[in-house]
């Protein structure tokens, strides 16, 4: 029973801190940085993006969902994806 508690305690706490850093915006992007790698909400927030992630595909005025962490100072994403 002992064992079963621990574990199922360690479980949490490891689920619950990998989540606290993923984080989501949503809006409209209002400037993109090719050179950079990077973009620009309207809401003066920029992201930098993963090599993964081709600057080029995307557009300003464009709304978007981003899941991002901070990492050294910036905000990396993980994903991008159109906003419903």
């Amino acid at each position: 029973m002992k064992k079963s508690v621990i574990a199922v305690a360690a479980i949490v706490a490891l689920a619950s801190a990998t989540g606290a850093y993923a984080k989501a915006a949503s809006g409209t992007i209002a400037s993109v940085d090719k050179k950079g790698d990077s973009f620009t909400l309207s809401d003066g927030k920029t992201f930098a993006l993963p090599e993964n992630i081709e600057v080029e595909t995307l557009k300003v005025g464009e709304k978007v969902t981003v899941t991002y962490s901070a990492k050294a100072g910036k905000l990396m994403v993980s994903a991008i994806q159109p906003a419903n």
